[in-house]
């Protein structure tokens, strides 16, 4: 699935995009999924383990803007990761030994879809080496209206970790202003076709902005590790651990490796999901 160049690219970039990763069969049945899954956001009123609502919701208008950890409510989500094509992405990226850290569905309502503020993923869970990336598997066609993806290039290879906090407290977000060593002009956007694919560096700076759209946009989003990173913190269970094993033998020997690496504490004032973490920032760059 992946060329030479576009393996040269994911190095020096920190991204690469991946063409028809999920064929149109598979694609469909997801989205049914999705709906099903929606569905059920019509008797939500308000934040739970599996829907993060938008602050505009209501029973009568029902607006999520993610599915929490999808692989864990339903099966598909774990054929989705397991497909040869999606395999083939992240063993050329990552080596032989692959697992799963997270998922979430990210979903953006029409004329709605809250921005997410520039941020590092390296930022929320930090590991004993960066052989760590995002896969961003679209769901529907990706646009310049409807808040895709939009990555800094080459901001993962600066070794360090921009600041996440706000009045001492993580937020889970870079404050604009205080980060001038960032050129947020030459951000990238992820655009594409549903079944398309973009793989980013756990340390790349990204973000997105609203859906300006007339249509729904939904971006399915993967947390991949190499087997021998392991997480810094939030870990008790090696069972589970290695039952998230997406391909390859998991192990117990870490590989150490000197990266930059800044804690998320003293914990967010807003607990909750990216969004909710993010609303503490009083600089921000998506209005």
């Amino acid at each position: 699935m992946l060329s030479d160049e576009q393996m040269n690219q994911y190095q020096e970039d920190g991204y690469v995009i991946a063409r028809s990763v999920i064929n149109d069969e598979l694609l469909g049945r997801v989205r049914n999924v999705v709906a099903e899954m929606l569905s059920e956001a019509e008797k939500v009123s308000d934040h739970d383990e599996k829907f993060d609502l938008e602050p505009s919701h209501s029973l009568s208008s029902p607006k999520v803007r993610r599915i929490k950890t999808p692989h864990k409510w339903h099966s598909i989500f774990w054929e989705l990761i397991q497909t040869k094509n999606m395999v083939n992405c992240l063993t050329s990226l990552l080596g032989a030994d692959v697992r799963l850290h997270g998922s979430k569905l990210n979903l953006k309502s029409a004329h709605d879809g809250s921005a997410v503020e520039w941020h590092q993923d390296w930022a929320f869970y930090p590991h004993s080496n960066d052989h760590v990336l995002a896969v961003g598997l679209m769901l529907d066609d990706m646009t310049m209206d409807n808040g895709p993806l939009m990555l800094v290039p080459g901001s993962h290879r600066v070794e360090k970790v921009w600041d996440h906090h706000q009045d001492g407290h993580f937020c889970g977000a870079i404050s604009p202003s205080l980060s001038q060593d960032l050129d947020f002009d030459s951000a990238v956007p992820c655009i594409g076709k549903a079944g398309d694919c973009s793989f980013h560096h756990v340390r790349l700076v990204h973000g997105s902005a609203q859906n300006l759209s007339k249509d729904p946009r939904r971006l399915m989003l993967y947390e991949c590790a190499a087997a021998d990173a392991w997480p810094y913190f939030r870990f008790s269970d090696i069972e589970e651990f290695n039952s998230r094993m997406i391909t390859g033998r998991p192990t117990i020997q870490p590989r150490a490796t000197s990266v930059p690496v800044r804690m998320p504490f003293p914990p967010a004032k807003k607990q909750g999901s990216i969004y909710e973490n993010q609303t503490m920032l009083t600089d921000r760059f998506f209005k």
